[in-house]
Order: structure tokens, then sequence, then C-alpha cells
């Protein structure tokens, strides 16, 4: 994604691909885990929005074997160029304008992507459309409001609540919902969908690596947007990175919302 509202947009290359990775790393046992949940095996038609570095693209596209495929949709593809698996298909396009034939997939996953889209409501609805009856989707999205510092030292701790409330006043002041994971499963209930799961993983993490190193490298490539808020300055975001690094200190840094949800038949 490249609009206006995608936080990431303006990123360099190497320390955005950097932070998708990792986040891969972080990340991709879980929903692995609750794309499995739903069945997914060879020959299924999957789609997925948000690409980003493609991990869990490539990981499907396995699955489903020469039989399946698998249709990678994201504003930005640069980290998508390359050799990538015969049975992929990758579109640089905006998921609420995209045109693709409907109640055509037998799965769609979206990890971190309706959090970025101010009118998600409309992305959320052409995703459905294109799920077939029965099929499934897999949404995953961040709950910032769930993060707090806890254990530290004390001008560490005050620095991390400052950055903290300045992440979600930047979401606020874009028109996001830095709070739409706890509201993941409400909004799939609305849409008629039945839910199968849903998993909040809220981890108390110590610095050093995992979430604590993904929020740190967002804070360093969003230094001016958090201090564009009014809510933190250049020392509480120095700060915020140099707990995020200390493997002593303790913290949530936000929680995570998996709902696995099927479409009626």
């Amino acid at each position: 994604m490249t609009d206006s509202s995608y936080v990431f947009a303006k990123s360099q290359n190497s320390p955005e691909l950097k932070r998708l990775q990792t986040i891969e790393k972080v990340f991709d046992p879980a929903t692995r885990k609750q794309l499995l949940a739903t069945g997914l095996t060879t020959g299924w038609r999957c789609l997925e929005v948000g690409a980003g570095a493609g991990s869990i693209m490539r990981w499907m596209a396995d699955i489903v074997g020469e039989s399946g495929n698998v249709v990678a949709v994201d504003m930005d593809t640069r980290f998508l160029q390359g050799s990538q698996p015969s049975n992929v298909e990758i579109l640089q396009e905006d998921i609420r304008y995209l045109e693709l034939e409907k109640h055509s997939f037998d799965l769609i996953h979206a990890r971190f992507v309706l959090v970025h889209i101010p009118d998600f409501q409309v992305a959320l609805s052409q995703m459905l459309s294109m799920l077939k009856p029965g099929g499934w989707i897999l949404l995953e999205e961040p709950d910032f409001a769930a993060a707090r510092a806890i254990i530290g030292n004390s001008q560490l701790l005050h620095s991390v609540n400052r950055v903290n409330q300045a992440i979600l006043q930047m979401f606020a002041n874009k028109g996001l919902d830095y709070a739409l994971g706890v509201k993941l499963p409400a909004i799939c209930q609305r849409q008629g969908l039945h839910l199968l799961s849903v998993d909040n993983d809220t981890p108390l993490a110590n610095g050093g690596f995992g979430i604590a190193t993904v929020m740190k490298m967002s804070a360093m490539q969003l230094a001016q947007a958090y201090i564009a808020t009014g809510q933190a300055n250049y020392e509480d975001i120095e700060n915020y990175c140099q707990f995020a690094d200390d493997p002593s200190t303790w913290a949530i840094y936000h929680a995570t919302v998996g709902v696995v949800a099927q479409q009626s038949a």
C-alpha cells in the first residue's frame, strides 16, 4: 500500500524490507497455524492481501501446489519482484478497487492491512465479494491501545509510554482505528460470517528480539511522524529504541487479534 494513509509508504528499501522480514519471522508461525485451521490444501485458490515481502504468499503456494494458485495483491510490490512460484500471480493494486472474479477464492488472508485503511469496510466488502460460498477468511489486525511499558528505568518507561501515545495519535490523525483488532470479531459477525476462532495474542515481551525489535524498527522509520503528533520528542524516540533493545525491560507493545471466519454456503 502506498496511499497517504499508509504510514510506511515513504520508507527506504533496505530498512523497510528488513522490518517486513522481521514481522514475518515474528508473526508467520501464528498465521500459518490459523490458515491451516481452515483446511487449506492442494488445489485451493487463495488471495493474499498486503503481501509485503511475500513469505505467506510463497508458503500458501507450496501447499496448494500446481493445481491451485495464489493471487498476491499489494499497492507496493517492490519486495515481490524477481522469481516467484509458477502458481503465484502478483498484482500491484488497491484492494478497495481490485476487479477480480466474484466468488472465486477458497481462502483470503490479510495481516496488518485494514488498520491502514480509513474506509476499511470498503476493502473488507471487496474481499468478501471475491470469497466463494463456504470459503474462508483470516484477518489479523493490531490493537495498539493495549501497549504499555512495564519494567525498566523510570525515565525510559516514561518515554515509552509517551511514544505509545504518539502512535495512537498518529493513527487517529489519519482517521485510522488504532484498536481495530479487538473489534474484528464483531465486524465479521455483522458481515454474516461464521466465526471459527478468535485469537488475541498480547505478548508480554522483553527487549532485544521479537515484537520489541519490530516496534523499534517502526519507531526509527516513523520518528518524524510520532514527533509531529506533539506527544513525543526526539529524546523519547531514542529512549524507546534503547528500551526495546534491552533484554531486562518488559512491555506489551501491542496485541494482535486473528479471526478465522467462513462465508455462508
